[in-house]
């Protein structure tokens, strides 16, 4: 039995603990606010589930010093990921060490140095992005695969989504300025917490064939609160990639009802890839220049999720490759490389270039 260890017990701790049970995974949740565990068992859990799992052990970090686990989870906000990974790196280093999204702050402050220490010690990471696993994108893989839309015009990402969805799986947050949700340089505002739409883009860029964003313009929306908050909620960004394939991402979170969608232009006809296209169903769809098009619906429910991320978890603990993963360390760093980048380009109104050979630290970013 797979042994797992979850940091952070929150909206997203709860929602892996359960996938992972699923799984008759042996599973401890670990958190150092002993409110957040009583909640888990008490709220969340049985609110969402039905009833509270007792095959789950919640307790505080210290009481599993010493103990060994297949596959930790960090499910705690970005600020904390670096310290955090590198504690469990160099005291119980497991098989398998999954970050959820976004991988870091826009800083990309620790991040080649804890690559290094992974490598080092021999621990496959992931990022959480795991819209790329889900079936419709699966599915989307397949139609481009055969050839459907032809060559590729253009590509837009949205991740679109209000405050309110966010704040409805965490009631016990009074609002975003509680959390890092509301701080841009924590890791929250549109950019960081929607980093989705970013991903999204990447992944597609990569079926298509067109490889990694190396030039950023971006457009951004700024606020700042008198109760200190600090986050862009409206985040636009031109991109171009290493093969002069151009494209739009854009992430808000004012948007309401949600958009979480992926455009493609072919030569041949536009691919629509949505999340919750309708209640309870992903959607993909073609539309062609000329002749019969298709639709097809991917019933879910919010636990399907996480079933593709965490089957990849178990693909990779039986010594699957991480370099074909979606989720892969490498494809969540370029990521973040895109939303530093993002950032700088709205700040200083200039295009931004990308350069991938540098560490991944603010040096590898160039004003144009």
């Amino acid at each position: 039995m797979r042994r797992v260890k979850i940091i952070g017990a929150g909206s997203i701790g709860n929602h892996i603990a359960h996938g992972c049970r699923q799984k008759s995974w042996d599973v401890v949740i670990t958190d150092i606010d002993v409110s957040a565990l009583q909640r888990t068992r008490e709220n969340i859990y049985p609110q969402r589930y039905g009833s509270w799992d007792e095959g789950i052990r919640l307790c505080q970090p210290k009481e599993i010093e010493g103990e060994s686990f297949d596959l930790t989870i960090i499910g705690t906000p970005p600020d904390s990921h670096m310290a955090i990974a590198r504690t469990e790196l160099e005291t119980a280093a497991p098989k398998v060490l999954a970050v959820e999204k976004p991988f870091s702050t826009p800083s990309l402050a620790g991040c080649e140095a804890l690559c290094r220490l992974a490598a080092k010690v021999g621990t496959t990471m992931v990022v959480g992005y795991n819209h790329t696993l889900t079936p419709h994108t699966v599915e989307a893989a397949a139609w481009i695969r055969e050839g459907l839309l032809g060559t590729p015009c253009t590509l837009d990402a949205a991740v679109r989504e209000n405050w309110n969805g966010i704040l409805k799986a965490h009631p016990w947050l009074p609002g975003p300025t509680a959390t890092y949700l509301g701080h841009w340089r924590r890791g929250g505002g549109a950019g960081g917490e929607h980093s989705h739409g970013i991903n999204n883009w990447q992944h597609f860029s990569r079926l298509l064939g067109q490889g990694k964003i190396v030039e950023v313009s971006a457009m951004i929306d700024w606020v700042t609160t008198e109760d200190g908050a600090e986050y862009d909620r409206i985040f636009q960004v031109n991109a171009r990639t290493e093969t002069g394939f151009t494209g739009r991402i854009v992430q808000d979170v004012v948007t309401d009802p949600t958009d979480k969608s992926v455009t493609v232009v072919g030569e041949k006809g536009v691919m629509e890839w949505k999340v919750n296209q309708t209640t309870g169903n992903d959607g993909l769809t073609f539309a062609p220049v000329t002749g019969a098009g298709r639709e097809k619906l991917f019933p879910k429910t919010r636990p399907d999720d996480f079933k593709g991320e965490i089957e990849e978890w178990g693909r990779l603990l039986e010594g699957g490759n991480p370099s074909v993963s979606p989720i892969s360390l490498e494809c969540a760093l370029d990521t973040m490389r895109v939303l530093a980048a993002a950032y700088l380009s709205g700040e200083k109104k200039r295009v931004v270039r990308i350069n991938y050979e540098a560490p991944v630290t603010p040096d590898c970013l160039e004003i144009l």
